[in-house]
C-alpha cells in the first residue's frame, strides 16, 4: 500500500503528504471556498446528473483533453473511527464518521454538485457543459459503510456517487451485498469495476486480465442490469500495458490517484484525490482547489 507521500508526488502544489438544470457552466473550480455552518436542508439547486454530447460534435484529441479543466475526484475507502492501533499510512484510508459528514455538508454548504464518470466523459471528449462548481465522489473497495454511511449522506445533499467494487468481497462480513449494490445502481448512483480480487494491474500476465477484468464486469452488470464502463486501478497503480486491454474490454475511462495523466491516454488515466482520514475539512477545500487544475 502506498504512503501518502507517495500517493501525492503527482500533486504539483503540495508535495508534503492522495441549480437549476439551466444554470450550466463548464467546469471550473473556485478560487475560493466557504465552508458554511448552516444546517442541512434539502436541497433545490441539484442538476439533472444525465449529459450527452452535443450532436455531430468531434471527439476531442489527447491535447485537448489535457488542457480541460481538471474536476475535483475523491477517493474514499474506510468510514470508521479509528481505534487507537492505526499506523499513520492505515489512517490515509480510514475517515471517521464525523468527518465524512462534516465534508459532505461542507461541499453542499459551499454550493458543490456532484457529477459522475459519464458526464465527466462528455465535457472531456466533447466539451459538455457541467453544473456550476463540479466534484466527483468515489468510493473503493466495496465496504458495506460506503452504503450505510456514505450513501445516506449523500443522499442528505441530492448527491451521487462511484462506488468502485471489488467483486470478490460482495456478500462477505462488512462487505456490501448484492442487493446494497444494486440499489444503489438504481438510485442513480453509478457502479463502476475495482478488479476481482484487487491484484495490482502492474504484475498481471496473460491470465489475469480476464478474471481481473471480463469476471467482474459481467457479475456487476448482472447484478445492476446496466453496462460497467469504468475502472478505477488498486492502489492507484497503472502501467501502459494495461491500457489497451481495458479498450478491449469495454471501459470507456479508468481512474489512478495522483500521478501525472498520460498525455496520449488522459481518459485512462484520470486523477483522483485520496482523502486521509487526519485531513480537515478546510484542508480538503484547499488541495481541491490547488490540484486540479
Amino acid at each position: 500500500m502506498k504512503t501518502l507521500a507517495s500517493l501525492l508526488l503527482g500533486f504539483p502544489v503540495l508535495l508534503a503528504s492522495c441549480t437549476n438544470n439551466t444554470n450550466l457552466t463548464t467546469a471550473i473550480v473556485p478560487k475560493e471556498s466557504k465552508i458554511a455552518a448552516t444546517p442541512a436542508v434539502t436541497r433545490t439547486d441539484v442538476p439533472n446528473t444525465e449529459s450527452a454530447p452535443p450532436v455531430n460534435t468531434p471527439v476531442a484529441d489527447a491535447a485537448t483533453i489535457i488542457e480541460r479543466k481538471q474536476v475535483p475526484v475523491l477517493c474514499y475507502h474506510h468510514i470508521h473511527d479509528f481505534k487507537g492501533t492505526e499506523r499513520p499510512v492505515t489512517k490515509d484510508y480510514i475517515v471517521p464518521p464525523a468527518n465524512f459528514r462534516e465534508q459532505m455538508k461542507s461541499l453542499a454548504d459551499s454550493g458543490y454538485h456532484t457529477i459522475l464518470p459519464e458526464q465527466y466523459n462528455n465535457y472531456l471528449l466533447y466539451g459538455t457543459p457541467l453544473p456550476s462548481k463540479p466534484v466527483m465522489i468515489t468510493f473503493d473497495d466495496t465496504d458495506e459503510e460506503q452504503y450505510t454511511i456514505g450513501n445516506s449522506e449523500l443522499s442528505k445533499y441530492g448527491f451521487k456517487g462511484v462506488y468502485f467494487i471489488m467483486t470478490i468481497s460482495i456478500g462477505k462480513p462488512r462487505y456490501m451485498t448484492k442487493e446494497q449494490i444494486k440499489d444503489l445502481s438504481d438510485k442513480g448512483n453509478t457502479i463502476a469495476c475495482h478488479t476481482w480480487d484487487h491484484h495490482n494491474v502492474k504484475k498481471y500476465t496473460d491470465v489475469d486480465w480476464p478474471v481481473q477484468l471480463d469476471k467482474p464486469k459481467a457479475q456487476l452488470e448482472s447484478i445492476t442490469g446496466k453496462p460497467i464502463e469504468y475502472f478505477a486501478y488498486p492502489f492507484g497503480l497503472w502501467n501502459e500495458a494495461a491500457i489497451p486491454h481495458l479498450k478491449e474490454h469495454g471501459f470507456k475511462a479508468a481512474y489512478q490517484l495522483s500521478d501525472k495523466r498520460d498525455p496520449a491516454e488522459p481518459m485512462y488515466t484520470l486523477r483522483r484525490m485520496l482523502v486521509p482520514g487526519t485531513m480537515s475539512t478546510a484542508s480538503m477545500h484547499k488541495w481541491m482547489i490547488g490540484n486540479f487544475k
